[in-house]
């Protein structure tokens, strides 16, 4: 097989321009088809594309999902509103300013768990093989699959989109490939409702000419430095052998090494070996002030709250975790009596933990997670010595029942109006 339509799933000629059963110019051709079987799906504009779904008055139209008032942050945007600039974690007042006719609407994270939950329901129908990043994708190892589905991976995963496009009512992008680090460079490489291949035999050559910036896990600090040594392009990592990159940057140099051709060792962690449950941002510019680093936390603190909840699991240790202007980590962490899944637990964990280190020292990357993973039934029992946390609890999760079926706006937690 090395080309089929993407809506039929009818095998087609590599030069086929469109499908000879259906006429669908959605054609998917590449000589490995038949071979990969490390996929990643990202759902498109997530919780903008929740919200068009339930109101198709959005559709077409440029919609902001985010902090309602002028000093709140983007979650996400729609491809619309993307054009004019708009990104994830952006302040709402620049948002506001690049796209001033944008519809905003506050986060509905018991909605979105919801959703993420029936979208995960039909990832591990596939295959048990599934890893989630956050509520809106994963990575999934098809390997063996062939005979149980009757088709390759490529197909199962072409079929996955069309259902949920059909049953969900909103799309994702596919990227596949051999290893998780091209897999999910590939998803990225036609959004919305893409679904790019990259294979064994043009791996290095599709990244030699792609800047630095494209591999896993390099910022702008260390895309700096590279600079500075006059490295831009990837494929000038491919002609330095390992001992030349380990010398000048010592365990990274490694790492770039392996990335830069197309070399990715970690296998998919399935979902029942979660080890940990969070959510981090990288911002555009360092941030210092603990007012606005607080402000992002509550927002990565529901959003650690609903994949909790949406995996009916908990954990026992807050982590907050920083990344400095000059890239060093710091992670500081909590451990609490028992388990927890709740957004106000978490938030006021880590509130306490930002406190200790946003003292003027400019970040570039904040973020917040549950670890020592455990089931749900564990998670947050009766605290007779905090009488107020069972009144809080209760209330989070009414909440969420009636944010689920309602919508935000219907209840409105007194944090939203901090501001």
């Amino acid at each position: 097989m090395g080309a089929f339509c993407r809506d039929c799933l009818a095998d087609a000629a590599e030069e086929d321009r469109s499908c000879p059963r259906c006429s669908s110019a959605r054609i998917l051709a590449h000589p490995e088809l038949d071979d990969l079987s490390i996929a990643h799906v990202d759902c498109d504009a997530f919780y903008a594309a929740v919200e068009i779904r339930d109101d198709p008055s959005l559709l077409g139209k440029a919609v902001i999902v985010g902090g309602g008032s002028q000093r709140g942050v983007v979650t996400t945007a729609s491809y619309e509103a993307r054009k004019f600039g708009v990104k994830s974690a952006m302040p709402m007042f620049q948002a506001r300013k690049l796209c001033p006719h944008a519809i905003v609407i506050p986060p509905q994270m018991a909605k979105y768990a919801a959703v993420a939950r029936d979208i995960r329901a039909l990832l591990t129908a596939l295959t048990p093989m599934v890893e989630p990043l956050s509520l809106d994708e994963a990575y999934l190892d098809l390997s063996g699959t062939t005979r149980l589905h009757g088709m390759a991976p490529a197909k199962t995963m072409a079929a996955l989109t069309s259902r949920i496009d059909k049953e969900i009512g909103i799309s994702v992008s596919v990227g596949l490939s051999y290893n998780k680090f091209l897999a999910k460079l590939a998803s990225d490489l036609k959004k919305p409702r893409g679904f790019a291949v990259i294979g064994r035999a043009e791996a290095v050559s599709f990244l030699s000419d792609k800047p630095v910036g494209m591999i896993r896990g390099v910022g702008p600090v260390l895309e700096k430095r590279l600079s500075k040594d006059g490295i831009a392009r990837i494929g000038q990592l491919q002609v330095m052998t390992a001992r030349m990159l380990a010398d000048r940057y010592g365990e990274t140099g490694l790492w770039l090494h392996r990335l830069a051709n197309g070399e990715d060792r970690r296998g998919i962690e399935p979902e029942g070996e979660a080890k940990s449950i969070s959510a981090e941002t990288t911002f555009e510019r360092d941030i210092a002030a603990f007012a606005e680093l607080e402000r992002i936390l509550w927002d990565q603190a529901e959003r650690v709250s609903a994949r909790a909840k949406a995996d009916e699991l908990g954990g026992r240790t807050v982590t907050l975790k920083l990344k400095t202007a000059a890239f060093r980590i710091v992670t500081r962490s909590a451990s609490l009596e028992a388990p927890t899944q709740l957004s106000d637990v978490i938030f006021r964990v880590s509130r306490t933990l930002l406190q200790r280190e946003a003292k003027g020292t400019p970040y570039r990357l904040l973020g917040v997670g549950l670890n020592q993973i455990r089931p749900a039934v564990e998670c947050d029992p009766p605290d007779f010595l905090d009488t107020g946390a069972g009144r809080r609890a209760a209330a989070e999760r009414a909440i969420d029942s009636v944010r689920a079926k309602f919508g935000r706006a219907s209840v409105v937690k007194g944090r939203s109006f901090r501001d």
